[in-house]
Parts: structure tokens; C-alpha cells; sequence
């Protein structure tokens, strides 16, 4: 957030909805961004949430609802009156341009004057690493250099918001995880509200305040990063964030305060949750664990609840071993642990796991 207190918020959507055809990429969609936030629409493709964006910026118009941006209805404002800076996936650098040309154009549209623009893009490349550059074409740059004039330029005429388009995804993996830093810095540094899109989870869990988790047109979730990790309301977030193991169970009972499930043929008792809607004796239900509470072998912990498995694969991926495993109904999950196990693949094994580990999901 800002350092002046400011909490009013910047943007308010409010029920906006928009249909290309069939499709819909925004059904009531109502949020609120604070002044100050590094707010991240997350979804995979198809989710409407570069859509969004561009609704925002006034590139496209809802079909309904509005958008306030500092208290006033924007819904027809066009983009050039509405101060709001934009970077895209691609850098749209001019190839006939210096570094320096390329930071100062918005602020010559703007006509600002000369003495004045040549400070702020002085301070710009100061901000984004590019002291010294100035006079350089900005075409000869790598790809991490020419989006970080892509981001001077956005910044140099002072936006009321920074729109950010997935703008790291052309960069190859060491470079993203440099502009990650990056982009939190300058955010830090200048104070300036960012709305960033991107499909990439650890791009948002690393960068965001708070994070919409977006799917066809509706906020399934806008949690911090966190809370979106550790507790997912829903079955679609628990499945897009990485980790998560999806199981349905059949309801014995979910009431306030007393939820019994029964799992793979094992009755689990889960912990109280007072929030818990009513569900029908034997209706399906979800529940959600993560792989790394996914245990093997037996315990002695009498709180565990023991189901038999067989173990299908095993897959290293760097910092852990994948296992994969299924249970006697069929349904599959993944145990993550730092150590393998050595055991032939469909082999029999026990799966062990503590009911408080388990989330019951909203769907």
C-alpha cells in the first residue's frame, strides 16, 4: 500500500459481464483493487481474465455493470483519458528509437515538457537498472532489457495504475524469475497500484497482495497468496495450484460443528467447522490434501486414518519424489516426500493421513 494511509479503493468492477458469442468472459464479475495493491488476475486460458484487463484499460467495453476507477464511472471513458499505463506480453519497443526515445514517447503525447521529461526518464532507467543505456538502440537489448524499457516507458507519465498483460512470458526461466524481483521492487519503490495477468501460479503466489482466481468470467477465489495456497474453497482451485490432491468422498453427515465423511471405504471424522453447509446423507463431496501430507506406510499415530493403496509411479522432479498412488476405489492421489520408495510399481502399501489435513470444498 501507499505510504501516505490512502485506503479508498482505486477501481471498484462492479457486476460487469461480456460475451464474445457463447463464450463468456466476464458473468458479474465484482472486485474491489486498493490503492497501492499488486492485484493479480490468475486463470488458465480462456478465463477471461486479459479480457478483464483490457475492459479496464477501455479497450474493450462490458456488456453490463461498470467500472469506477477513483470514484468515477469510466464504463465509456475512453483509454487515452482514463491515465492508466499498460505493458504487454509483447515489449513493443520502436526499433528506431533509443532507449532513452523509447521511455520519453508517452510523455511527449502527453506534452511534457523537455527538461522535465528528460528527468523522468533519467529516473526510470535509475528505477528499472538501465543508468547508461539511454543512447543505445533499444532493438541491440536482451530480452530482460527491452521489457524493462517496456515497464520506464509505462511508468514515466505517472499512471493512476500500471495494467501488466502477461508480460513475462516471452523470457526464458532465469530471466522471468529476475524480472519477478524486479517488477516487486519497482511496485515497492514507486507505490503505484499494479494489475498484472498471467496463467503462471508461482509468478502470482511470489509478486501478489491478492490474487482473483478466475474461471469462465467468475472470481472463484480472491484471497491473498497464502490463504489461496493453504485453504482453496473450491474444487477448481484446489485443482489449478499445484500440490493439491482432489478426492470425493460420500457425506455421513456435514452439519455445523460435526462433518463424518467416508473416503475409500475408511468413515473419517473431520475437524469442526462451523461454516460447513448441510449436505445429504450419501450425497458426494470433495475433499483436498496436499501431496506433502500424504503419507507412506503405517504409523502408530492413532489420529492417522490408514486407507490401502497400491504405488503406481514414482517421479523425481528436483526437491521431492512424486509418488503416485491408488486407492482401493480407484481414485488417485500423489505423495510428495524428499525420500523414494523403494518398491516395485503396483505394489501394495498403506497411505496414512490426519482428518485435520483434509479440506472439505465449497463444490
Amino acid at each position: 500500500m501507499r505510504a501516505d494511509g490512502d485506503a479508498r479503493p482505486i477501481l471498484q468492477i462492479v457486476e460487469i459481464g461480456k460475451r464474445f458469442g457463447p463464450a463468456v468472459v466476464a458473468d458479474r464479475l465484482t472486485l474491489t483493487i486498493q490503492r497501492g495493491e499488486f492485484f493479480t488476475f490468475l486463470g488458465p486460458s480462456g478465463s477471461g481474465k486479459s479480457t478483464i484487463l483490457r475492459m479496464i484499460a477501455g479497450l474493450e467495453r462490458p456488456d453490463q455493470g461498470t467500472i469506477r476507477l477513483e470514484g468515477r464511472d469510466v464504463s465509456a471513458v475512453p483509454p487515452w483519458r482514463r491515465k492508466l499505463g499498460m505493458m504487454f506480453q509483447q515489449y513493443a519497443i520502436f526499433p528506431h528509437m533509443t532507449v532513452a526515445e523509447n521511455v520519453a514517447y508517452g510523455l511527449k503525447v502527453r506534452g511534457i515538457g523537455h527538461a522535465e521529461a528528460a528527468a523522468r526518464v533519467m529516473r526510470m532507467l535509475e528505477l528499472v537498472g538501465l543508468t547508461g543505456m539511454e543512447r543505445k538502440n533499444a532493438t541491440l537489448l536482451s530480452g530482460g532489457e527491452q521489457q524493462r524499457v517496456a515497464l520506464a516507458r509505462a511508468l514515466a507519465p505517472e499512471p493512476r495504475m500500471l495494467l501488466l498483460d502477461e508480460p513475462l512470458s516471452a523470457l526464458d526461466e532465469k530471466t522471468r524469475r529476475s524480472m519477478r524481483a524486479e517488477l516487486k521492487d519497482v511496485h515497492r519503490k514507486t507505490g503505484t497500484t499494479f494489475l498484472y495477468v498471467t496463467h503462471d501460479q508461482e509468478e502470482a503466489l511470489t509478486m501478489s497482495d491478492r490474487i482473483a482466481v478466475l474461471n469462465r468470467g467468475v472470481c472463484m477465489q480472491c484471497d491473498t497468496p497464502e490463504r489461496l495456497y493453504r485453504a482453496p474453497h473450491t474444487r477448481f482451485v484446489a485443482e489449478f495450484f499445484r500440490g493439491w490432491n482432489v478426492l470425493t468422498a460420500q457425506c455421513r453427515k456435514i452439519s455445523p460443528g460435526c462433518n463424518s465423511v467416508s473416503l475409500a471405504g475408511s468413515d473419517i471424522r473431520l475437524p469442526h467447522s462451523p461454516d460447513s453447509a448441510p449436505v445429504a446423507h450419501g450425497a458426494e463431496i470433495h475433499l483436498a490434501i496436499r501431496a506433502e501430507n500424504v503419507r507412506l506406510g503405517a504409523s502408530l499415530d492413532p489420529r492417522c486414518v490408514q486407507l490401502p493403496a497400491k504405488l503406481l509411479e514414482c517421479v523425481f522432479r528436483g526437491t521431492a519424489f512424486d509418488h503416485t498412488l491408488e486407492l482401493w476405489d480407484g481414485q488417485r492421489l500423489i505423495a510428495s516426500s524428499t525420500q523414494n520408495v523403494p518398491m516395485v510399481g503396483g505394489g501394495p502399501t498403506v497411505v496414512q493421513i490426519l482428518p485435520a489435513d483434509l479440506l472439505l470444498l465449497a463444490d
